[in-house]
């Protein structure tokens, strides 16, 4: 089993959180015969050098914002986009116009930059924002053309002890896991059905796992891209994972859970290729 890094907060300060180039946005796109893609791309943490001193944030504070070790659970998955930069510096899950946090209220109240990054190196971002939409496209075309058909594992993770680290939010609307599916074209439900019933069939720690459709999250910009310009051909799962694994305020993360989790996310992928063999392809233009 690969180890896993603790990322606790005591020891945030001593990761390497910052590298030497100009704006650029860091990720990894693995491409792998598979029609089944994983992605995480709010795992990321770094922020550009240049852009510090524009920073007001503590990188604790980004840090309970960011979405760790979804890359490792992203992992399981044959072709994989994997984010190293912060969402923080640009959000790849928002629509290009919202991708950059201008005002409090674009981040949980939270004031991102002090004073507000010049429109010139916004246009930076965006291009970048831009660049890793093409090379997804890129990725999707490239699927669609061997498969017919493709899904996307969109992993993500959420806060549900938001405001102290000993209040927590109510159950009854923060399931375990929530697939967002509120993108996918209507052909597609039934997927995101047939996740929801083979995730909630298993156990953590002898309980049955709370799996539940658009209760907390529908799908962000990412989803709604995808679906837009590749719905006919496939879907979109986002599943959200609530921070149960881990200590949102301290970073320390439960090995054997997330172990646990990665574990069933990897029995994800032969059970969605299975079902997407039930489904009569579309004809593609670009063909094979």
């Amino acid at each position: 089993m690969p180890k896993v890094r603790q990322r606790p907060f005591a020891n945030i300060s001593t990761r390497p959180t910052v590298i030497d180039f100009d704006m650029e946005l860091v990720y990894h796109v693995h491409k792998a015969h598979s029609p089944i893609i994983g992605t995480a791309i709010h795992d990321g943490h770094l922020i550009a050098t240049p852009l510090l001193s524009y920073m007001h944030l503590q990188e604790h504070e980004r840090f309970r914002e960011e979405d760790p070790y979804t890359a490792y659970m992203a992992g399981v998955s044959a072709s994989r986009i994997l984010v190293e930069t912060s969402r923080f510096q640009v959000d790849l899950n928002r629509r290009r116009e919202e991708a950059i946090y201008r005002r409090p209220a674009d981040a949980w109240g939270l004031s991102v930059w002090e004073p507000m990054l010049p429109e010139v190196i916004i246009n930076q971002l965006l291009a970048d924002y831009d660049r890793f939409y093409a090379d997804v496209g890129q990725l999707l075309q490239w699927t669609i053309a061997r498969f017919g058909k493709f899904v996307v594992l969109d992993i993500h993770s959420y806060n549900h002890r938001r405001e102290t680290p000993l209040a927590v939010a109510s159950i009854g609307e923060n399931p375990e896991v929530n697939i967002g599916t509120g993108h996918n074209h209507e052909k597609w439900k039934w997927l995101g059905q047939q996740l929801t019933r083979f995730l909630a069939h298993h156990q953590i720690d002898g309980m049955f796992i709370d799996v539940r459709e658009n209760v907390k999250f529908k799908g962000g910009g990412f989803s709604e891209w995808i679906n837009r310009n590749y719905g006919e051909y496939g879907c979109v799962l986002s599943l959200e994972f609530k921070k149960t694994f881990m200590d949102e305020w301290t970073g320390r993360v439960n090995i054997g859970h997330l172990n646990k989790l990665k574990s069933i996310l990897g029995g994800c992928i032969p059970f969605l290729w299975d079902k997407l063999d039930d489904f009569v392809k579309p004809v593609y233009p670009y063909g094979r």
